[in-house]
């Protein structure tokens, strides 16, 4: 079976004062649906309000630029049969795990863009591949879809008042607040527990001349087993290469260009090919379960993110200290490689002096 990995870019679903949201399609990906992933991605412009909603799937939101911003969660304590909300200040590098049915806002504070990248797995969802989601209040919002007699009876008011309750807010997705509205919002929550910033930590990995790499798993952040997701974060310098590896049992990575652009490579079963393509920032690119990727960053350096579709995933690597290949003793890699031993014993030394991370030969 034949699949099309060639990344993507998003489309613009709206676009508003307030903001923008994009997605993508799995009509037009239709690796999405296949997989059971999706994407989107939300522009809050200085002001901008996303109105209270929750969708039908789990997963991460990520900040990719932004200083000032802010989300509120409504979490469900199911041991205390009650909701609470957290109020949640955001920056650049913050990782926001959103559970399936959590309500949630968010609002940009500052004076520029707040861009938040939001990756999940699509099981639960009404359209395979994508993220459906619904509104409690504006045009689009559950409240209006009821009569004003319902709504009258149900929070103890006038018909008038409940007309005024529904139509209201006329807005759909995307809402700009004026700084007086902004400054009346809920104050932010102790934060440790429910978002991490990527970005700011002591990496895994760090590889002189060609970058690093971070991971989030249920290990160091166990927020991330309310959305069954792990996360990382690999930046490449100028011309560095990821080496080839792959995710063990039945994970799918999804993969973000962040900055800066690439290539990347993927095999899959029977040695072939299945992927050779450059990749820009902006695009998405899905590894399927057991698929060999590695990438090798242009002059420009590249950043992704990536989520997984595990909390604790497991990776096999194929070069580096850490592969495979080098658990082997040099007796074994002369037969399978059909090398003299003096080639298999250069081969194991010259992978256990090596991560993950390559530079680029002098």
């Amino acid at each position: 079976m034949e699949m099309d990995l060639s990344a993507k870019f998003p489309k613009t679903i709206f676009e508003g004062e307030g903001g923008s949201y994009s997605s993508w399609s799995s009509s037009e990906f239709s690796l999405l649906a296949e997989v059971k992933v999706g994407g989107g991605l939300l522009v809050l412009k200085p002001g901008g309000f996303a109105l209270p909603h929750y969708a039908d799937s789990k997963k991460l939101g990520y900040v990719l630029q932004g200083e000032h911003g802010s989300v509120g969660l409504t979490l469900s304590n199911h041991e205390a049969n009650s909701k609470e909300e957290i109020v949640l200040g955001l920056q650049a590098g913050d990782v926001i795990p959103v559970p399936l049915g959590a309500v949630s806002w968010w609002y940009n504070d500052g004076n520029s863009d707040v861009v938040i990248l939001f990756l999940g797995e699509t099981s639960t969802t009404y359209v395979p591949g994508e993220f459906s989601y619904f509104f409690l209040t504006g045009a689009l919002g559950s409240l209006g879809g009821f009569s004003s007699d319902f709504i009258s009876k149900c929070y103890n008011i006038s018909e008038t008042d409940a007309k005024m309750l529904v139509q209201s807010q006329t807005g759909t997705l995307l809402v700009k607040l004026s700084p007086e509205e902004g400054q009346n919002l809920p104050l932010l929550t102790n934060a440790n527990k429910w978002v991490k910033n990527i970005a700011n930590i002591l990496p895994d990995i760090s590889v002189k001349k060609a970058g690093i790499a971070t991971s989030f798993t249920g290990v160091n952040f166990p927020f991330l087993e309310e959305v069954g997701l792990s996360c990382n974060l690999v930046k490449l310098e100028a011309n560095a290469l990821l080496s080839p590896m792959y995710n063990i049992g039945s994970i799918v990575q999804v993969l973000y260009v962040a900055k800066g652009s690439g290539k990347v490579q993927i095999v899959g079963m029977n040695g072939k090919r299945a992927l050779d393509s450059n990749i820009v920032a902006g695009q998405l690119l899905i590894v399927p379960r057991f698929f060999v990727f590695s990438i090798i960053a242009d002059d420009e350096g590249i950043d992704c993110f990536s989520i997984k579709t595990s909390t604790r995933p497991n990776v096999g690597e194929l070069a580096g200290k850490q592969s495979v290949l080098n658990v082997y003793e040099s007796t074994i890699l002369k037969s399978a490689l059909n090398v003299t031993p003096e080639f298999a014993n250069s081969f194991k030394e010259k992978m256990a002096e090596s991560e993950i991370l390559i530079p680029p030969m002098n």
